[in-house]
């Protein structure tokens, strides 16, 4: 029988409980996990800013955590692409994205390449812009608006 590989990617910026609980999540459903890691330059076209923590180091955060087999610097916006070079089987996402315009591309795009999307709950209480923004608080800075993509 053929490893499911599973592939479970995120900027993993200011590392928090949800990328954990996205991470443990994911490798329930598959026999080979690999962390993506939006690079720099990736973030800033997609979400308007770069990152606190460069790729390096977020990569070397994931490359330590036990239940990922495989980090990939995603160096492409294209999810397609990023599957060309991994060649997963199952693509991990929250459930944020689940009947959005894009979760639905996203999940007819990777269907027509035999790639199934499986949706995870959004851990609602913590992210990284949230601790983005209170960081900026804590330092008297005014917290930037970030672009919507």
């Amino acid at each position: 029988m053929a490893s499911r590989v599973g592939y479970a990617g995120g900027a993993f910026d200011l590392f928090h409980i949800g990328h954990l609980n996205i991470l443990r999540q994911a490798r329930q459903h598959c026999d080979h996990l690999v962390a993506g890691v939006v690079s720099d330059e990736v973030l800033e076209i997609t979400k308007g800013r770069r990152p606190v923590v460069p790729l390096a180091e977020r990569m070397e955060i994931l490359e330590h955590i036990a239940i990922v087999d495989q980090v990939h610097a995603e160096v492409v916006v294209d999810k397609l692409e990023t599957w060309e070079a991994v060649r997963f089987d199952v693509f991990f996402k929250g459930d944020d994205w689940r009947g959005t315009p894009k979760g639905l591309d996203l999940e007819r795009r990777f269907a027509a390449v035999g790639v199934e999307v499986v949706y995870f709950p959004y851990t609602v209480h913590t992210s990284s812009t949230a601790l983005r923004r209170a960081l900026a608080l804590l330092d008297g800075e005014t917290p930037a608006v970030e672009a919507v993509v």
